[in-house]
């Protein structure tokens, strides 16, 4: 990526390296990684994260670290700036996402509530 100060979204070493062992592991062609958010929890919104059989016409295709990743024109704003990790602790290894414009989670921390960048009036979505 040329400039991750103006990323949409980053991966670490981590995310990049655990990404690709999917991506080959999946066993069927893979266009990318598709990341957006959806509405449900009890924070209002949840992140999603899966592999996509293909592009869509108007998706924004980031590439970083030898991942392509693939996000919907709707999730652009919630995800600006976010950065995608992969962390392993002794009782889980998960993706985690170290998003700015998050406002907040719940306490099982499935569920987020993030205001879109440059949202002036600050209201959490």
């Amino acid at each position: 990526m040329a400039n991750p100060q103006f990323a949409v979204l980053s991966l670490t070493e981590a995310a990049a390296a655990r990404a690709r062992k999917l991506i080959e592991a999946a066993g069927w062609p893979v266009a990318g990684l598709r990341v957006g958010i959806k509405k449900g929890g009890c924070a209002g919104m949840t992140y999603t994260m899966d592999l996509a059989e293909e592009v869509r016409p108007a998706d924004e295709i980031i590439e970083d670290q030898g991942v392509k990743i693939l996000i919907s024109p709707k999730d652009l704003m919630f995800l600006l700036g976010t950065k995608l990790d992969f962390e392993t602790t002794t009782l889980q290894a998960s993706f985690t996402f170290q998003n700015p414009n998050q406002t907040g989670s719940c306490g099982c921390g499935e569920s987020v509530s993030i205001t879109p960048a440059g949202d002036a009036r600050g209201n959490a979505v």
